[in-house]
């Protein structure tokens, strides 16, 4: 099953396997990708589905040395290099829009920018930064609910604008402690109001930016990623955290989002997402579920055949193993990445590691 084709919300999938979305740190002008970038994700074409980078639909969300941004025509034309060379080659692509919030330093961000978060909590821990090495994280600017409207309408706007650049769709980031999860996760929103006060209330201010997504550019062409037993950048399970991801989950169903993309990162040493729970998730979602953390080629496959998950995304193999479909359906060795080159610039340990008939 993991080689057969597959219609994503009326788009053809080669295969079942996804490029999971993964921060490189290659976007080196004004937050605009460039040739070097759409390289990249030219060499990895073959998987059914890429999900590109987090990718910031607002200056106030580019918290990390280097990432990309959709909030303005530089970028656009930017990411326009890439859907082209990933469609020319046979590929679908969706940008992952990631605002990081909290998750920041004012180093990082553009002139005028804010590091901006549900609360004022700092993100415990430090994060690099080009000009002054490693810092800890600034101190976030709680929110105002009409910060909050701002937000909910940059996401839309950048929904239009990936479509213009050529994307397939759009993954919203509501994993990984970032700014969506700032608001779902009680253990980093302290508001007392109607985007915090409550599970309904914390569950507000996505499904916020889920409608204004789907208005503005179709529920087919909007997925959206969660974590609800992640523990990075601060977050970590809390009392009712099931109840409150099936009610989210079930609103999101009936919005008609194409997919909901579930992380389990055990794998990298984080609880595990119990497996009744995962059941209950795919239950309550009725399109598209897709499944990520520490798949390999057997293990996939005996997910989908338990119908355990429709996709299975596969993050840090993709990195070093441009070609990785092609292996797995050869059996081939899959390459080791190197972890030193992750977020570092240039083309080393991104566009050079070799395909197997190389």
């Amino acid at each position: 099953m993991l080689f057969e084709t597959f219609n994503l919300g009326g788009i053809s999938l080669a295969n079942r396997t996804v490029m999971a979305p993964m921060t490189r740190s290659r976007s080196t002008h004004n937050s605009a990708p460039g040739t070097l970038v759409a390289k990249y994700y030219e060499q990895r074409a073959t998987a059914g589905l890429i999900v590109t980078e987090g990718t910031s639909p607002s200056p106030n969300g580019i918290g990390y040395a280097r990432i990309p941004g959709l909030y303005n025509e530089e970028q656009v034309q930017g990411w326009r290099l890439t859907t082209d060379a990933v469609h020319k080659a046979g590929g679908k692509i969706f940008v992952q829009f990631m605002h990081t919030g909290r998750v920041g330093h004012q180093d990082n961000l553009p002139a005028g920018a804010r590091v901006v978060g549900p609360s004022m909590d700092v993100c415990p821990g430090e994060m690099w930064t080009d000009k002054s090495g490693q810092q800890p994280y600034t101190v976030p600017t709680a929110m105002t609910e009409a910060d909050i409207a701002l937000a909910v309408e940059e996401y839309a706007t950048a929904a239009k604008l990936a479509i213009k650049a050529g994307f397939d769709g759009i993954e919203l980031h509501a994993a990984n402690g970032y700014l969506l999860e700032q608001f779902l996760n009680p253990n980093v929103n302290k508001r007392t109001d109607g985007y915090g006060a409550s599970a309904q209330a914390r569950n507000r201010f996505t499904l916020e930016v889920a409608e204004a997504c789907v208005n503005a550019i179709g529920a087919d062409k909007v997925g959206i990623r969660i974590s609800p037993y992640g523990v990075f950048n601060g977050t970590g399970a809390f009392d009712g955290v099931e109840e409150q991801f099936l009610a989210l989950t079930t609103k999101l169903s009936a919005m008609g989002l194409v997919y909901l993309h579930l992380v389990d990162h055990s794998a990298m040493g984080a609880p595990p997402v119990p497996a009744e729970f995962k059941k209950k998730l795919r239950a309550a979602f009725a399109r598209t579920f897709i499944a990520v953390g520490g798949f390999d080629t057997q293990s996939a496959e005996k997910a989908l055949q338990a119908k355990e998950a429709d996709l299975i995304a596969f993050g840090r193999p993709f990195i070093s193993n441009p070609d990785l479909v092609a292996r797995m359906k050869a059996g081939a060795v899959i390459s080791a990445p190197d972890m030193s080159t992750f977020y570092t610039p240039g083309e080393k340990g991104y566009t050079d590691y070799p395909a197997l008939a190389s």
